[in-house]
């Protein structure tokens, strides 16, 4: 490379090569890049990311197609030649081909498949046959295995002839004759064994498996409590069939924190990137919670008819509607993304759902006592303005009353907010629910309906008589 073309930058770089179409000048200076730092070109040049992949070599153009979005990793495969896309597909690491896979139409997987290599194509098929968001969908079939009877000595030849195919070898598994797990261990402790060493000298007992079919969730939670770069995975018989690693568990994480933020936010997961999801899908996602929460929120209109009377004859309650409806609305949606958000990195669990309830009682008492005794001071002061002729009398002669139906009104509604929104997520999931169904917007309106019922429960207690 020129020294004038080195003191460009990356992007100046690239454009030069691309216009001057030297092919191997483009090819030298693409594997000399950072894997992110082709990413990001890929991001700013749309038109030239399957001219970037194709003219990579192969190892660096599949790290390089790993971390892009499923988008550009579709338009991609849409336009390189076959013989491309089967050296890619060949190249990527099952667990990665996989996921990419599954996300395509059935035709498109079939035409794809074709592309691959025997052996490739039936451990496709294979991970491909695993129920969708399960552990078998993630694992990869290359690691490296030996035998309790191997010396440290054999297993360092066993890396060595074998390794370089695996996704990791921080961590050498154990099994029998039959294939079942034993143990695994860390490369730290054969480097520093003796030669002589059996690997049954070694071996401490204390493995950590997952099952193929448990959630990729539960795989998360493991990982995060056992602190492993790698997991193996096993069938119902204990039988070996391969590993997780951390930078899978990583994108599980991201794929459901944007899922679960976008529940909250009271629509179905997009599944893809917001900008390449089509109109009219996006439509059909955001319109279902809308039209529920419409129907829900009718009930609203329900509970202010059945209150009529009391509203026409004192008008003056009307004015707290949206207070008190907000406020426990608020606190509803408040404390369900706080255990939503809880449940999803495993700080609240269903056995703990008294401890919840009581702590939100306690919540719920405390903000609705605050949140009530500023409502009731709220009417006292502009009572007191009223007197001074500072402003007009809104509450008339019965202002100390309705203050205390105000104050008293925020603390049942914010209880029940509070309640509602904590209790709601835990009970989704008791009955095999997403928790995150329990959206901020679902909760508000639940609780809106509800709290109209306290409110003039309470107006009736304090008002018979003198306004009703």
């Amino acid at each position: 490379m020129s020294l004038e073309l080195a003191q460009l930058s990356i992007t100046q770089q690239f454009e030069l090569l691309v216009q001057a179409e030297n092919k191997f000048a483009l090819n030298e200076f693409l594997n000399e890049q950072n894997i992110s730092d082709v990413a990001e070109l890929i991001n700013q040049f749309p038109d030239y990311e399957a001219l970037i992949i194709g003219t990579m070599a192969i190892h660096r153009a599949v790290s390089v197609f790993k971390i892009l979005d499923i988008s550009e990793q579709k338009n991609i495969i849409k336009n390189l030649p076959n013989y491309k896309i089967a050296e890619l597909l060949n190249e990527l690491p099952a667990d990665d081909r996989t996921d990419f896979l599954e996300e395509l139409s059935n035709s498109v997987i079939r035409d794809l498949i074709k592309l691959l290599n025997p052996e490739e194509r039936k451990i496709t098929l294979s991970l491909l046959g695993y129920p969708e968001d399960s552990v078998g969908r993630l694992m990869t079939p290359d690691y490296v295995y030996v035998y309790e009877h191997n010396t440290v000595e054999e297993i360092l030849a066993t890396i060595r002839k074998f390794a370089k195919n695996s996704e990791t070898i921080d961590v050498i598994y154990v099994i029998n004759e039959k294939g079942e797990l034993i143990d695994d261990i860390k490369i730290k402790s054969i480097i520093l064994a003796a030669p002589d060493k059996r690997v049954d000298e070694i071996i401490d007992g204390r493995v950590v498996a997952l099952n193929v079919n448990d959630d990729q969730e539960h795989a998360n939670q493991v990982f995060k409590m056992n602190n492993r770069v790698a997991l193996p995975v096993v069938d119902d018989n204990n039988i070996l069939l391969g590993i997780v690693t951390i930078d899978d568990m990583l994108w599980v994480a991201n794929e459901e924190y944007s899922e679960d933020i976008q529940k909250i936010g009271g629509t179905e997961a997009l599944n893809e990137p917001y900008l390449d999801v089509p109109f009219f899908k996006l439509m059909q996602k955001r319109a279902g919670w809308l039209i529920v929460l419409f129907l829900s929120e009718m009930l609203t209109a329900t509970a202010m008819g059945y209150f009529a009377d009391e509203i026409a004859k004192a008008v003056v309650l009307s004015i707290f509607v949206p207070l008190i409806m907000s406020s426990g609305g608020n606190s509803g949606s408040q404390a369900s993304t706080l255990i939503i958000q809880a449940m999803a990195v495993g700080d609240v669990h269903l056995k703990d759902w008294w401890r919840v309830m009581r702590r939100e009682i306690f919540s719920g008492l405390t903000l609705g006592t605050i949140l009530g005794i500023i409502g009731f001071f709220r009417i006292a002061l502009w009572h007191e303005l009223m007197k001074h002729g500072m402003i007009e009398d809104l509450y008339g002669m019965h202002w100390l009353e309705i203050a205390f139906v105000v104050g008293f009104s925020l603390i049942g509604v914010v209880l029940w907010g509070t309640l509602t929104g904590s209790m709601l997520p835990i009970i989704l999931k008791k009955l095999g629910a997403d928790p995150a169904v329990s959206s901020a917007p679902f909760v508000a309106t639940l609780v809106d309906v509800t709290g109209l019922v306290i409110y003039f429960s309470v107006a009736m207690l304090f008002l018979k008589g003198l306004l009703l």
